[in-house]
């Protein structure tokens, strides 16, 4: 039964990857508090699907502009400054909207200028702390590493949606985000306790000539690319997020809360996942797994789409009741969690076994490109599809859209499903 079980090896092993995430821990919650708050701050203030949706554009371009930039920042400096300065700007970030909700500003242009400066810091941020754990642990115990990671944001994004939802409908906007505020100061904390990590190997000095040597390493290693391609295939093409506060509010019926069961059911999926995740040390081909949970997250996520279209819009969303239908919607999206847990611990141990110190920084910060701005990009096309289609067939389509489109990269690449854990080819 003990190796049914997450593996705990890195965390009595290294001090300071257990610091790290214990406050990546505590921060996940309160980010994801205010994650979904945003967005139904947005639906309560517009009313608009595309809205929500939007919230994903209006973060995408300073992801991707400070993502690429932000991992030559990573490769130049020290890792640890890097990770504990843009920390700190997303704590102030998180601050003003704490702040806009209690003066009752009420201004979605405000959110969306807050998001923005926000996803730039992520873009920095995420980076920086990715490239560190293979300085903490072990090469072997990445899988496990990287399983325990996705444990602490499954742990966040399964508690923080339902307490948003509850904590919106009952006490408002402000506290909610202030709860971010106060769990923010944990991950702070866990930097500031890191020894000094400057980079390792040859150090380029940050700036565009350093961002594209990072794009041409990255088109020469096929095996990396594939795990960027896949999972954009999945956050682009069938990403359900920006559907929820609709299907909470007029198709499956309970509102703000619906929407945070919803939302918690993926989170719930992904932290089960990781917790069982034992097994997964065992497992070689780490190519050949990605590929099979990328399918399954697109089967489930269609599997999610069918049950809202046949929920339709019922009596019981009109008069304020929840549907019967929310049980099997939520079991569909906790499978969909499930696989794309499995799929990160594999492709972001592929990403860091296969790729030199030196270059980490950058390639981290093309992976942030692509898992926060895939989403985003996903939000934009399922809001545009639930408009255009229905909630339902929105969600129905991208599942399928995502299943076809990753068996066309099996065919184009099929080198990748033969990808060895114990001899790692980039």
């Amino acid at each position: 039964m003990p190796k049914l079980f997450a593996d705990t090896a890195p965390l009595k092993e290294s001090p300071e990857f257990r610091r790290l995430w214990i406050g990546t821990s505590l921060s996940a919650i309160g980010a994801q508090l205010t994650a979904v708050a945003v967005s139904l701050e947005v639906y309560q203030l517009t009313g608009s699907t595309w809205a929500v949706g939007a919230v994903g554009v209006v973060g995408l371009i300073p992801l991707v502009l400070a993502g690429l930039y932000g991992g030559s920042v990573v490769d130049a400096h020290d890792r640890r400054k890097v990770a504990l300065y843009s920390g700190l700007v997303l704590w102030a970030g998180t601050a003003v909207f704490a702040l806009q909700a209690w003066f009752q500003l009420e201004q979605v242009w405000l959110l969306y200028l807050v998001i923005a400066v926000h996803s730039a810091a992520v873009g920095i941020n995420q980076p920086a702390r990715s490239a560190i754990v293979p300085r903490l642990v072990r090469r072997e115990m990445l899988p496990a590493a990287n399983a325990l990671t996705m444990m602490t944001f499954g742990l966040g994004m399964t508690i923080g949606p339902l307490a948003a939802g509850v904590l919106v409908a009952n006490v408002g906007f402000g506290w909610t985000y202030t709860l971010d505020v106060l769990t923010f100061t944990a991950a702070i904390w866990a930097v500031v306790k890191l020894p000094p990590l400057p980079p390792e190997g040859e150090v380029r000095k940050a700036g565009l000539k350093s961002v594209v040597e990072g794009l041409q390493f990255l088109r020469t290693r096929p095996n990396i690319r594939m795990t960027f391609l896949v999972d954009l295939a999945a956050m682009v093409l069938a990403q359900p997020r920006a559907l929820m506060p609709a299907i909470g509010a007029v198709i499956i019926g309970g509102g703000e809360a619906t929407a945070g069961i919803l939302l918690a059911s993926v989170a719930g999926g992904s932290f089960v996942a990781a917790v069982f995740s034992g097994p997964l040390g065992g497992i070689r081909r780490h190519g050949l797994a990605v590929l099979w949970c990328v399918v399954v997250w697109g089967i489930a996520v269609a599997g999610f789409g069918a049950v809202v279209v046949m929920a339709g819009r019922s009596d019981a969303a009109s008069a304020g009741d929840v549907s019967e239908w929310l049980l099997p919607a939520a079991l569909c999206l906790a499978v969909a969690g499930g696989a794309d847990t499995v799929s990160g611990v594999f492709r972001n141990t592929i990403l860091q076994s296969a790729t030199p110190d030196a270059m980490r920084g950058r390639l981290q910060g093309i992976f942030i490109v692509v898992v926060a701005g895939g989403p985003r990009l996903g939000d934009a096309v399922a809001g545009g599809g639930g408009e255009w289609l229905g909630e339902g067939f929105a969600a129905l389509a991208g599942g399928i859209a995502c299943v076809c489109v990753v068996g066309l990269l099996h065919r184009l690449q099929p080198r990748f499903a033969r990808y060895d854990d114990r001899h790692p080819e980039p």
